[in-house]
């Protein structure tokens, strides 16, 4: 499973506590700040996970991606009660799952927007038009592997919670197993439990044919 770096850093530090101690005084302001503060963790975290969708970076690049994670979990945190600073890498882990799972099904299938639309044709001038003729048009052939991409984010999304949570700081944010732990507020041999009950979950739902 990948590893994207320490996740761990700054996690108490003191301006993460005040930005959690404004949000939970219903100071709403705060969330631009946290966002600011995992920012740069999260465009990592994009480019690396979009670079697993071959077909996807025609169409949507790193900042795209980050600015709709990032647009999501602004408006998580304002629904969401924030106890503690590493709760919000449980939600980062959470929504940007739910934007490559987006991603996957929306560039995924021979009726998906990438599969009927081509770019840049000759003369044209529109960036965008319904699909023509293979001879005449760039349209990207069907992937199977953004359908198996598609199977596995929605494989991860119907593991029962407590796996889920696991599952997705482990493997979104590459968040070790004692961060997890804390973040969990559980024993490091629990989340190790989890984290092998969770994968094993979604090699079955996969038929043990894991995405390219």
């Amino acid at each position: 499973m990948p590893n994207h770096g320490d996740t761990s850093d700054t996690t108490y530090s003191p301006e993460w506590m005040a930005c959690v101690d404004r949000l939970r005084a219903g100071d709403l302001a705060a969330r631009d700040q946290i966002i600011e503060l995992c920012g740069g963790r999260l465009r990592v975290l994009a480019r690396r996970l979009l670079a697993r969708f071959p077909n996807v970076r025609r169409w949507d690049d790193t900042d795209d991606v980050f600015q709709n994670v990032a647009m999501r979990l602004h408006r998580t945190l304002g629904t969401v009660p924030i106890d503690e600073p590493r709760e919000v890498m449980k939600l980062a882990a959470t929504e940007l799952h739910r934007e490559l799972l987006d991603l996957a099904r929306r560039y995924a299938g021979p009726l998906s927007f990438a599969a009927n639309h081509a770019t840049n044709l000759p003369g044209s001038g529109i960036l965008e038009r319904p699909l023509v003729p293979p001879a005449l048009g760039d349209a990207p052939a069907h992937d199977e592997s953004l359908d198996r991409w598609t199977a596995f984010h929605a494989a991860v999304t119907d593991l029962p919670d407590d796996l889920r949570d696991v599952f997705s700081m482990v493997w979104y944010l590459g968040a070790d197993q004692k961060v997890v732990a804390q973040v969990m507020k559980c024993s490091e041999r629990t989340v190790r439990t989890r984290w092998h009950e969770a994968r094993h979950a979604v090699r079955v739902a996969l038929d043990g044919v894991p995405p390219a």
